[in-house]
């Protein structure tokens, strides 16, 4: 056989990077040095090797199978992934893009295969770190409602109940004394210590509203935007007359959160004047939409996203959810939330 003949622009072939082979009759009539290296051969060794050789057990049927759809013209070309058999007996995967042709004045595919052992092994490291990333960001978030609980009540039992006692303490002086420099004094006093309770009352709420415990989430988000407009002057409105579901708290609690965070940004970032919050239950999921009137998308972090959006869209994650940020037609933005109502089995 004439090589030069049989295998055109063979010094090219030779040195490419890319695995090259021609295959007729379910055999090996020509490997690359690079192609017969994926797998552990020289090029000799590979030559003569039939098909079935080349790769695992239960890659052989699909491979074959592919090789005849070629050769029988069924498809001209086929690029598909399979996996190799290494002469150790360790996996190769494997890329291969293979054509029919006439070699020899026969069929054979003729083809191109690269070895994506490695960029696999990346992909699978990278999605099992992106999973640890993820189940730390959902024990971080579970971490931090526990702990906000627990700061709350302490708060609100211990240090609430101290400022109380001190406050009925101060009536107590009040009513002994007639010196109105100390009366003066005295009151001065129980309205600091009002104060302080207002604030205690305010910080514990804060930290874990008391009705989302007690009653449900309607009526969190109720509160959360009655006091949410207070503060900034911008009106609210809570459509969610049609939604009767009582979520697990975990759910409920991350809903909570993601609106709150929604509103934080629209007072920071968004200048609007309205602020829309709709919830409903369809197809076994919580939707849930916060639309403002403001002046946009949000601008992105280097990273190119925003923290605010990056903690929302982990809280949805945790439960199989997703959220997205989308622009409206007449200004603003609508943050869409979907949840699943329970656990998939």
């Amino acid at each position: 056989m004439n090589p030069d003949i049989d295998i055109p622009f063979r010094g090219i072939v030779e040195q490419s990077l890319a695995g090259m082979y021609v295959i007729q009759d379910e055999v090996f009539q020509y490997v690359n040095a690079t192609f017969a290296g994926m797998l552990g051969y020289t090029p000799e060794e590979m030559t003569g090797m039939h098909l079935r050789q080349a790769v695992v057990p239960e890659m052989q049927e699909a491979t074959i199978a592919n090789f005849h759809r070629r050769i029988s013209g069924e498809v001209p070309s086929i690029r598909y992934t399979t996996i190799g058999r290494h002469r150790t007996g360790e996996s190769v995967h494997l890329e291969v893009h293979g054509s029919s042709v006439l070699f020899r004045g026969r069929p054979a595919v003729v083809g191109v295969g690269i070895n994506i052992t490695e960029q696999l092994q990346q992909q699978e490291a990278l999605r099992l770190s992106r999973e640890r990333l993820r189940e730390l960001a959902a024990y971080i978030n579970t971490a931090r409602e526990e702990q906000r609980a627990r700061i709350a009540r302490e708060l609100h039992d211990v240090v609430g109940g101290m400022l109380t006692s001190m406050k009925l303490d101060i009536h107590r002086i009040n009513r002994r004394i007639d010196d109105p420099e100390l009366l003066e004094i005295t009151a001065d006093l129980s309205q600091l210590v009002q104060e302080s309770i207002d604030t205690v009352r305010t910080i514990s709420e804060d930290l874990r509203p008391g009705v989302l415990d007690h009653l449900d989430l309607v009526a969190a988000l109720q509160s959360a935007l009655r006091e949410f407009a207070e503060r900034t002057e911008i009106a609210c409105e809570l459509d969610a007359d049609k939604f009767a579901v009582r979520l697990s708290q975990p759910r409920e609690t991350a809903a909570y959160r993601i609106c709150q965070e929604a509103l934080t940004n629209i007072a920071r970032h968004a200048q609007a004047t309205r602020v829309v919050v709709r919830v409903r239950a369809a197809d076994a999921c919580l939707h849930m939409e916060i639309e403002d009137n403001g002046r946009g998308m949000p601008s992105p972090t280097l990273t190119g996203k925003s923290i605010g959006l990056v903690s929302m869209a982990e809280r949805a994650r945790e439960f199989g959810g997703q959220l997205s940020l989308l622009p409206n037609a007449a200004g603003g933005t609508c943050l869409q939330v979907v949840i699943p109502l329970e656990d998939a089995a």
